[in-house]
């Protein structure tokens, strides 16, 4: 990944730091209401989601099914079946790794 990919998310985690840190100072310290915590609890995976779509499926601003979107599918498949998140990035890498060797 390049520099601007990290720069992007380490932006994002500092927002949905902030984000979060402003309900509770801005009401108070009273605590959001309970929808609006659920929906500040959801934005975090949401933005890792909406990174990892398009690191996966996009190149030079254009949409593609490569290698990367074969080894996101095996990630799928892996976490369906319960298994340990290390395992899971290993089946991605081995899958793209292998894919990309043989194309």
């Amino acid at each position: 990944m390049n520099g601007e990919v990290w720069l992007l998310v380490g932006v994002v985690g500092i927002a949905t730091v902030a984000i979060k840190a402003s309900g509770p100072l801005l009401v108070g310290g009273g605590g959001l209401p309970a929808g609006l915590a659920r929906l500040t609890d959801l934005l975090a995976p949401a933005l890792l989601a909406a990174l990892v779509a398009t690191q996966a499926f996009t190149s030079d601003e254009r949409l593609v099914v490569d290698e990367r979107a074969a080894g996101l599918g095996a990630a799928a498949v892996a976490v369906a079946l319960r298994a340990p998140i290390l395992v899971t990035v290993v089946v991605a890498a081995a899958v793209t790794a292998v894919l990309r060797a043989l194309g």
